[in-house]
This record gives C-alpha cells, structure tokens and sequence, in this order.
C-alpha cells in the first residue's frame, strides 16, 4: 500500500515538487522491502517512520513489545527510513488517554494513581538505537550470517561506526 500511496503523489510532477517525502506507520504489516521499494523508485524523496505504537492496552514488563520495535527499527532503517519517530512516547496506567479509547502500550507508562513511572522494555530499545546511531549518520553495508539475528549499522559523523543487533530467539548466538 505504501508504494502506491507513494506513487500517486509522486508520479504527479506537480504534486511531487511540493512533497518533501513519505511518512508512514507499521500497522499494516512488516513488508520493509516495501518501503526499500518506495526509495528505488523516488531516490531523492525522503521515508520518515512517523507512528507505531503497541495496541490493546499498557503490556508492563512484557518483551514482545521491544521486541516489535527493534524488528521494525531494523527492518525500516535497513530500507531507507532516515528517521523513527514514536506514537506517543509516554501514556498513563490505562494506555491512554486518546480521542477514541484505543488503549496503547508506550515505551513510558505514567501511572497517575500511584504517581509511579514506568519504563518498559521498548523504551531501552529505543534508547539503544539513538545512543549509539547519532543525527547524521549514514547507513552503511552489514551482512549477516544468522537466521537468528537481525541488524543494522551505521556510520555516524565522527567515523565511529554503530551496529544494532537483536537476537529474538531463545538461544545463544554467536
């Protein structure tokens, strides 16, 4: 769907000469070569992940939800995305509030019973992410070996290179 929302602004030049780019959410599905697919055929627009969010309620303590985002994180920056932007970074003890009662997880859980804040899994996820891949870094080539892990890398502007690796299974890799 992302390629063909893409093409309709973009194949239109006179559209196209006012649209900086793509922003697009992972609720459909994790299709990432989809996004790759958009900058092949736009190289000199831009892809800007602006929304994802994990639904169905606050999951404190869960994995599953970092787990979600380091996939997405990967999957995306490894196909062009040059920014990640969350749904909402902090949400109260319900996962909300919002304007239709969609009760979301975030990766900061303020519960204003308690006056307690929580920091779940996703929120070190992201964390990691921006700690070691700094503003202006350039993705750079990685193979990997393993059907087990998943990674990026970057070369961030002071020719430190940063490589993100996520194991989603239960054994040890090496």
């Amino acid at each position: 769907m992302i390629v063909e929302r893409a093409k309709a602004v973009f194949d239109d030049p006179e559209a196209s000469k006012y649209v900086w780019g793509t922003g697009f959410h992972w609720y459909v599905s994790e299709e990432f070569e989809n996004v790759g697919k958009v900058h092949e055929l736009y190289p000199d627009k831009h892809l800007l992940f602006t929304e994802g969010c994990q639904e169905g309620g606050v999951k404190l303590g869960e994995w599953f939800t970092c787990e979600r985002y380091g996939r997405n994180m990967i999957g995306d920056l490894n196909n062009w995305t040059e920014g990640y932007l969350d749904w909402n970074i902090v949400l109260n003890e319900e996962g909300g509030p919002n304007h239709v009662n969609n009760l979301c997880d975030a990766p900061i859980i303020a519960d204003t019973k308690t006056n307690t804040i929580h920091y779940n899994s996703s929120y070190y996820y992201i964390g990691h992410f921006s700690k070691y891949i700094r503003p202006g870094a350039k993705r750079i080539a990685l193979e990997v070996n393993n059907d087990n892990l998943q990674a990026t890398s970057f070369l961030n502007t002071d020719d430190t290179i940063a490589i993100i690796v996520m194991n989603e299974s239960d054994q040890k890799e090496s």
